[in-house]
């Protein structure tokens, strides 16, 4: 459903709060929001809110929120008879505009968020009874919900506003912003510097509220650890590169999270949801699995046997990325033919092994109710691969090139990769081959300027054509940093200015609101 603004701030006098759908997990609950009337007012009434919320952060995590960034850049191709599934986005051209559905859908889904987050906040300081009000379930409650809306408001800034420049930050127009839910709200884009110094003060308040709950691996629930992840990338995209560094250096050393090193590891990572690596990893179960990545890997069952059948393929310029003994390489591009399954699009049926399929999100098979895997694994908004890339990239940007090459180095050894310099080049390449499909990629080239080369196909995929040719796939396509790096910073949506003209669109889109 697509939801503006305007709607989200003036829903006629009450609001509902979406618990969930689980039966077992997050109980079928609701609460009715009446602004100005008391929300909360049990414990009871303070788990179901809780896990409202929980519910609500979980499911504005992959699929959309995920496949924009990576489908618009250099990592993928179309795949033969993709359906145009993303297709403006993977093109950027006339297609690709204010009207798009996947822009709108990002858009509304974090401002129908920031509503909830909105909602439990004040909630919980208006709490009537005071022994509830002032409790430690109550605190970790606020730390959550800030926590969720300070990931919220990066999310939208850094995608519908320009790349955070101090030196143009109070001029440069972000996102509307809204903290509190009410019926009367002036609704116009504030500020970079405004919106960044809320998400700070988010950031600074679920500190406060979380610090008593230590991190620990696959997390369910938010911990300091989270807020400090989280942190650590907002003052990264802020250009604050010692203070992210030494953030992300500190969960890095803390030794509680350890990156996957053999295939083993990945597998209990990536595919059964017991690895090492999350800060946080969310409940997951076969009622109510997580965003589904299925667009990579799509399988299909005929006559018992099963077959690739995905949206898009790596890029043979992803694939090179890595060297042959990179276990990335191995665990995440699993190849077609006989140790797999073959490669069915437009109904022709291909075994050919130099096709690799990307498969960092196959999926854990207990979610479903297939006997096979359809792309659902358990949301992990934080890892400590990116605390890596952070800590290696805020050193480099800061300077310390030697501190720099001991995380870039780390990563790169667990990895089974070769070890290079510290050098922003290398560790460039390496934001790409350790994040790819998790929402970066086009983030990294808007925070760096940069644009990138052809995303040529893998030759074995052009020669069983089982790429879209031409206008649909582009796989030459280049993206020049001198006249399309605009298309980083999404459209405001028409709708939204339809509804709420007071809003300016971004550079290099149509003004119409036709």
């Amino acid at each position: 459903m697509k939801q503006t603004i305007k709607y989200i701030l003036t829903l006629a006098a009450s609001a509902m709060v979406l618990a969930s759908c689980n039966l077992d997990k997050y109980p079928i609950n609701q609460i009715v929001y009446e602004e100005g009337e008391p929300a909360i007012l049990t414990s009871s009434d303070l788990s179901s809110f809780e896990l409202g919320i929980m519910a609500v952060f979980r499911s504005r995590i992959q699929s959309t929120y995920f496949y924009v960034d990576d489908l618009m850049c250099d990592g993928f191709n179309a795949a033969k008879s993709y359906g145009n599934n993303f297709g403006p986005v993977h093109r950027t051209d006339e297609d690709y505009n204010a009207s798009n559905e996947d822009i709108e859908t990002a858009w509304a889904g974090y401002y129908t968020a920031i509503k909830n987050y909105n909602i439990a906040i004040s909630s919980a300081n208006a709490i009537p009874n005071r022994e509830l009000r002032e409790s430690a379930a109550a605190a970790h409650f606020k730390g959550e919900a800030f926590l969720f809306r300070a990931y919220s408001y990066l999310y939208l800034a850094s995608h519908f506003g320009k790349a955070y420049d101090s030196s143009s930050a109070a001029s440069d127009l972000s996102v509307p912003l809204v903290t509190v839910w009410s019926n009367n709200v002036k609704v116009e884009r504030a500020t970079n510097k405004e919106v960044y110094a809320q998400i700070g003060k988010d950031l600074d308040s679920a500190a406060v509220f979380l610090a008593d709950i230590k991190g620990a691996v696959r997390n369910e629930r938010p911990t300091i650890d989270a807020v400090n992840a989280l942190k650590a990338r907002y003052l990264l995209y802020t250009g604050e590169y010692k203070k992210a560094a030494d953030i992300a250096a500190a969960l890095v050393d803390s030794g509680t999270y350890t990156l996957a090193s053999t295939n083993t590891a990945f597998s209990a990572e990536y595919t059964d949801d017991a690895g090492d690596e999350p800060i946080m990893q969310m409940y997951a179960s076969q009622q109510e699995p997580g965003n589904s990545m299925g667009y990579y890997t799509s399988l299909f069952k005929s006559d018992g046997d099963l077959y690739w059948t995905p949206y898009y393929l790596p890029s043979g310029k992803l694939v090179d990325a890595y060297e042959s003994n990179d276990k990335r390489l191995a665990n995440w591009f699993t190849k077609v033919g006989p140790d797999s399954y073959p490669l069915q699009l437009g109904g022709v049926t291909v075994n050919d092994d130099g096709i690799r399929i990307f498969t960092k999100f196959l999926g854990n098979p207990a979610y479903e109710s297939t006997d096979y895997p359809q792309g659902h694994n358990a949301i992990k908004p934080f890892r400590i691969g990116e605390m890596y890339l952070i800590a290696a990239e805020g050193y480099a940007q800061a300077g310390e090139t030697e501190n720099a090459r001991k995380y870039l180095n780390a990563l790169q050894k667990a990895r089974g990769a070769s070890q290079t310099t510290g050098e922003m080049d290398n560790i460039k390449a390496e934001w790409f081959k350790e994040t790819v499909g998790e929402g970066m990629r086009g983030l990294c080239l808007k925070r760096w300027g940069d644009g990138f080369s052809v995303r040529y196909a893998q030759p074995a995929a052009v020669a069983n054509e089982m790429v879209e040719a031409g206008k649909n796939n582009l796989a030459d396509r280049a993206f020049d940093k001198n006249k399309d790096m605009y298309l980083l910073t999404f459209p405001i949506p028409n709708y939204e200015l339809k509804i709420t003209p007071s809003l300016q669109q971004n550079e290099g889109y149509a003004l119409s609101v036709n």
